[in-house]
């Protein structure tokens, strides 16, 4: 738990996710961290607490390529909202690109290894120069992520999920008292918003993400692999 000096673990507990946030961005890793942000259906509320914290923080926004065109514009339309003032647009390789999937049709064929090529390699290396890096998941979206813990250590980089425990109610009565834009896309019944082909709306009783990569045996696009996930001791996963 050194990463997190100066606060030492037994002080971890009892912080709650804001907290947390803040003490990473402006104490534990000034300089040295990145939000990593997928402008989608939840992100406002994240974003929001980063620009009042510091709106400097880098902010990486995965631009695979296939996103729908409304993602762009919310991007964009967000990004001055909120005054942040470092949103980079990180991208695969145009190499890579005109060799594995010259006609953008790797995703039908083979999701697994286009979000390799368009989301895991890039964030990698756009991630290098960072010692951690904060996300905007939360337990309710997924089966699989009902026991996301706050803090991860992910191949040697600490790894920050602030708004883990936060419910759909909490996250809109933040919307609302924050006045914050939704994703244009939110009405039409999209509630967690990947790339364009592999996203389709949900329908009433669906947990958010069951319209990610639908009828297929898929759930993550691979930057959060769990493979790759150690807990940190010291109570953080419980703050």
């Amino acid at each position: 738990m050194s990463h997190l000096s100066p606060i030492p673990p037994s002080a971890l507990a009892p912080l709650d996710g804001i907290a947390l946030l803040r003490h990473a961005l402006t104490e534990a890793f000034p300089g040295e961290i990145a939000v990593v942000s997928s402008f989608g259906a939840d992100s406002a509320v994240l974003l929001a607490l980063v620009a009042e914290i510091d709106p400097a923080t880098p902010v990486l926004f995965l631009d695979t390529g296939q996103h729908f065109p409304e993602t762009r514009l919310y991007r964009e339309a967000l990004t001055r909202y909120l005054g942040l003032t470092r949103v980079i647009d990180v991208t695969p390789a145009k190499e890579e690109l005109k060799e594995r999937d010259p006609e953008g049709e790797l995703w039908y064929f083979d999701p697994d290894a286009c979000c390799a090529l368009r989301k895991v390699a890039p964030l990698a290396q756009a991630l290098a120069p960072y010692r951690a890096w904060v996300t905007g998941r939360k337990r309710f979206q997924a089966e699989t992520r009902r026991h996301l813990p706050f803090i991860e250590l992910v191949e040697g980089k600490v790894k920050i999920n602030p708004l883990a425990d936060w419910t759909p109610a909490r996250l809109a009565a933040e919307f609302r008292a924050r006045n914050l834009p939704a994703h244009p896309l939110l009405a039409r019944g999209y509630r967690s918003i990947g790339c364009a082909p592999c996203t389709r709306p949900t329908a009433p009783g669906e947990d958010p993400r069951a319209g990610r990569w639908a009828g297929r045996m898929k759930t993550e696009c691979g930057i959060h692999a769990p493979q790759t996930i150690q807990v940190l001791p010291g109570g953080a996963s419980r703050c």
